[in-house]
């Protein structure tokens, strides 16, 4: 498990590097909100680059002391006034949500105009990941059925392919401006000859069910985000969207 000063980052390796990355590069972000925050090794992260952050999570259990943590459920209005934060970070969360539409609606509430919401999650737009969901019906990092007789937090309800992400992330006011990930693993490339095989049907089935010319010229630059390298064979896609 990855750590950050010895608190557990609960995320795949180098994410929290990325994301932070994305946030940090950008001068005039200092006052960030991380949600979920988890043990807190993001928010220690922003605390050590003097970033003035707010944690917050379905309970605190955080092992950082944070005097503007605060309790907050995703899935309903986030205790933070509008356009209060410059960034927000919301690191392998949104999988976890009931209603991820109305927390990333709230995320554009809560931050200043031009400010950035950086989203992590698993990766199914990789075809590492499609291989595993054709042959089994399950994406990677979701691999076999939930406990519905146990239902918790930590399951992966709400998968997040890329195309999805872009329609709530535009739908409710942001624009992506950059998608990356936290690394590639070398099994990845073994399905690289399959690049043109999905490109082509890709582009076949866009051209042949999409009659109106707006959505064709959207979709002509979806499927070239869908073909980047990040999303052919990322671990964990990262997205970053402008409000």
């Amino acid at each position: 498990m990855s750590t950050y000063k010895n608190i557990p980052e609960n995320t795949s390796k180098n994410t929290h590097n990325t994301v932070g990355k994305l946030i940090l590069d950008q001068p005039d972000h200092q006052r960030v909100l991380d949600i979920p925050s988890g043990a807190g090794a993001f928010t220690q992260r922003m605390l050590d680059h003097q970033i003035e952050v707010y944690s917050a999570d379905i309970e605190n259990i955080m092992m950082v002391d944070n005097d503007r943590f605060k309790v907050a459920d995703m899935n309903h209005k986030l205790p933070f006034e509008d356009h209060f934060f410059d960034a927000v970070a919301c690191i392998d969360g949104i999988e976890h949500l009931e209603r991820p539409f109305d927390f990333v609606r709230e995320c554009h509430r809560v931050l200043r105009p031009g400010g950035q919401l950086v989203i992590s999650t698993p990766n199914i737009s990789a075809l590492r990941s499609r291989w595993r969901w054709m042959l089994t019906g399950h994406h990677n990092k979701c691999k076999t059925p939930l406990d519905e007789t146990n239902p918790t937090p930590l399951h992966h309800i709400n998968m997040f392919s890329f195309h999805r992400l872009r329609y709530v992330l535009h739908s409710s006011g942001f624009r992506i401006n950059n998608i990356t990930t936290n690394r590639i693993k070398s099994i990845s490339y073994a399905y690289l000859p399959w690049i043109p095989f999905a490109y082509l049907k890709t582009k076949a089935v866009y051209n042949k069910e999409e009659k109106e010319q707006g959505q064709r010229e959207r979709n002509h630059e979806i499927s070239g985000q869908m073909f980047s390298w990040p999303l052919l064979f990322g671990e964990t896609m990262i997205v970053s969207a402008i409000a």
